[in-house]
């Protein structure tokens, strides 16, 4: 993020120059000195090899545990508890830190924001701070959490695990802020290009006695924080005897934490998606929204496909209708006569609607095409009720959003379209292929264009379907 950060990875030993501060310590590895993150490493001070790998001999010449040499020779703990005891410590010390840090940035420089509405509205806040006044609130809980469970006197003993438990809902919140993260550094770079902003954000800074980093540093903390826990939770697991009270919350805990990790990414690609749907919405002539709604594509967590018609040119695609998967009944259809339509069919599905009735059917020209598609219908709704269940919607900001940035790109250079008259001539035309006796304004015909191939339009290509 900045020219003094110092970039490392997994498994990196970086060699600490000073340590003053407790967020951020400056550190060298081989020539290239910086600043980083404490909360992303751990001390090797006191955490070799533990001492349970290696017994020792009792007068009598036997072997015996660590634990037992211990007791023996008067030694407090384990080797293995004194590294649980620096684990659990770490935990707590980061906590704290960490609270800090997000105090500092609620106070330091939202607060201050605020009271400059002159530079700032409200809506710009949101996008460069996302909900991490929620996170603030939602991390305050959890530390107090934390150190009732702590155990001052003999940490080793300490029975965090249940902590973890117990917020693991609540730590979802952070895929709003990652999913936000990337706009606030647009932001942030587009505000500090004015001198203004710039003395604004560094007096905001000195004013809290924060160090000597960037607001888009300060910012991608909490990214850090939520992708630190599963680390740290497996080194305390490492540490903890299978008999520990502990053990298994621990263990939960370990797991819990990294599905909320895998659900974060999983959002953050979904999100991800959006602006990729939103970049394709705008290149569709006639293009009609319907409540702000930015899906179109099966399988991409939508509740709506769209169907479209190529008739002169082969790069310029036209809306043509909407269905609402909601309300729609996948059926697999068996080659032969279609009772329905009363023409013969291969490798076809339909889309039923009860009410109003309504049938759609479709045919491929592969039965593995058909599969795939029925595949990725059955796909999509298994998301939508996953997104029920987790509470996942995208935002009505993050929907202008995308719509906002893909109309940028899209601005120059878009194919221009045929007259309106022209197009409407060519609508009322039959097609060569497709049976004579279904009504033609009924039926919709399926191209694939040329300017930007893909997987879903060489499917879509392949498709014919009727509507009743």
């Amino acid at each position: 993020m900045d020219d003094q950060e110092l970039g490392f990875k997994a498994g990196d030993v970086i060699e600490v120059m000073d340590a003053t501060n407790k967020e951020w310590w400056w550190g060298r590895i081989l020539d290239s000195e910086g600043w980083f993150p404490a909360s992303f490493v751990r001390l090797r001070v006191n955490q070799d090899e533990p001492m349970e790998d290696y017994p020792m001999k009792a007068e009598d010449g036997k072997e015996e545990d660590a634990s037992t040499a211990a007791r023996r020779y008067g030694v407090g703990q384990t080797s293995k508890d004194q590294m649980r005891t620096n684990v659990i410590n770490e935990i707590i010390s980061t906590e704290r830190d960490y609270i800090k840090h997000l105090k500092d940035i609620c106070e330091g420089y939202i607060k201050q924001c605020r009271k400059r509405a002159d530079m700032f509205t409200e809506e710009q806040l949101k996008t460069i701070f996302g909900n991490i006044e929620d996170i603030y609130k939602c991390q305050k809980k959890f530390v107090k959490a934390l150190e009732k469970k702590f155990n001052k006197d003999h940490p080793h003993l300490s029975e965090v695990g249940s902590c973890f438990l117990e917020y693991q809902t609540e730590f979802q919140i952070y895929s709003e802020y990652c999913n936000n993260h990337p706009n606030a550094c647009v932001e942030l770079s587009r505000l500090t290009k004015v001198n203004k902003y710039v003395y604004f954000f560094e007096a905001c800074r000195l004013l809290q006695k924060m160090i000597d980093i960037s607001l888009d540093g300060f910012l991608l903390t909490p990214v850090q924080k939520i992708c630190k826990y599963p680390l740290q939770l497996a080194e305390l697991l490492k540490y903890t005897n299978p008999q520990h009270r502990d053990f298994k919350d621990v263990e939960a805990a370990l797991n819990a934490m990294k599905n909320v990790a895998r659900l974060i990414n999983e959002r953050k690609r979904r999100l991800e998606n959006i602006d990729k749907i939103a970049q394709w919405q705008s290149s569709i002539e006639d293009w009609e929204e319907e409540k702000g709604r930015v899906c179109v594509e099966i399988g991409y967590s939508c509740n709506e496909n769209n169907l479209f018609q190529d008739l002169l040119r082969r790069d310029i695609l036209y809306y043509k209708s909407r269905i609402n998967m909601d309300d729609m009944e996948i059926v697999d259809v068996e080659d032969g006569k279609d009772k329905d339509f009363n023409i013969s069919v291969k490798n076809a599905f339909k889309l039923l609607c009860r009410d109003p009735e309504e049938v759609h059917l479709f045919c491929a020209k592969k039965p593995e095409q058909k599969q795939r598609w029925l595949k990725a219908f059955e796909n999509e709704r298994k998301q939508v009720q996953l997104d029920q269940e987790t509470g996942f919607s995208i935002t009505e900001v993050q929907k202008k959003q995308a719509m906002l940035n893909a109309n940028k790109q899209h601005h120059t250079g878009k194919p221009k379209a045929v007259t309106r008259p022209y197009y409407d001539f060519l609508m009322r035309q039959k097609h060569p292929t497709l049976p004579t006796n279904l009504p033609q304004q009924q039926v919709f015909m399926l191209a694939e264009p040329k300017r930007k191939p893909s997987n879903f339009w060489q499917n879509i290509s392949r498709l014919t379907p009727f509507r009743k």
